[in-house]
């Protein structure tokens, strides 16, 4: 391996993404209890999905998952990329923006505002997502994860008797066309409103690494990394959330 996964690690912010990701998933957690057994879960509910999104054991895992799918990789480029100065800039810009879009008023707004974007920032705005390949991973690692979800609640034997894995995966591909809307829609709301600041030089130089071998590679190791522990916590909180449909004590 050439270059250190964990300085990487730590030049992209990966652990305050996650730190954000925890703070979604709590949110997440109210909505499956609003969702599948309204008032049932209370504090216990609450402990339950906040024993699930542990800060520190989701970091270790994604760090471990990010080295694992890095491999022999050579990191110096991406390692020279994010820790320049318009590097560091960039990723200051989208966790900012990632926090920002935790307050629903200002995901709303957001989401309007591309509307008035101009062209030229729209377009680049979808050659960076397509550069990334952004919409078909996030929809893929989505729709992984609620099926994750589904055997979960299998496991927990909350779902009906006799529904079988191929009803499993037809009720999830049924959400794929919501799903690809919302995460466009998503995708270029979070992006419009983190990269509002950069010129379009700046946005250009991004996309260039991006589709140069080494951002590829990097692309599928945070894709990699983030969407094992996506998949086991969707799978955790169906088991969880199963017992409360039957309306167990966890």
């Amino acid at each position: 391996q050439t270059g250190d996964p964990r300085a990487l690690f730590e030049a992209l912010r990966l652990g305050e993404v996650i730190e954000i990701m925890r703070r979604e998933g709590l949110a997440y957690g109210e909505s499956i209890e609003e969702d599948l057994f309204p008032g049932q879960g209370g504090a216990v509910w609450e402990d339950a999905v906040a024993r699930i999104y542990t800060g520190d054991r989701m970091e270790e895992r994604v760090a471990d998952d990010f080295a694992a799918a890095l491999g022999d990789a050579d990191i110096g480029p991406a390692m020279a990329f994010f820790t320049s100065d318009r590097g560091k800039k960039i990723i200051s810009l989208e966790i900012d923006a990632r926090s920002a879009l935790e307050d629903e008023a200002v995901e709303t707004a957001a989401r309007a505002a591309v509307q008035d974007l101009p062209a030229t920032r729209l377009d680049r705005i979808e050659s960076f997502i397509e550069s990334n390949d952004l919409v078909e991973q996030n929809v893929t690692g989505t729709m992984n994860a609620n099926y994750a979800f589904y055997e979960g609640l299998a496991e927990g034997g909350a779902l009906l008797p006799g529904l079988t894995e191929d009803q499993m995966i037809a009720d999830v591909w049924a959400q794929e066309p919501e799903i690809r809307s919302d995460t466009r829609d998503w995708l270029m709301a979070y992006l419009g409103l983190a990269y509002q600041p950069l010129d379009a030089a700046a946005i250009d130089a991004y996309i260039a690494f991006s589709r140069s071998p080494a951002g590829r590679t990097l692309n599928r190791a945070i894709f990699a990394a983030f969407d094992g522990l996506y998949n086991d916590i969707s799978r955790d909180l169906g088991v969880a959330a199963a017992g409360f449909m039957q309306g167990e004590d966890i």
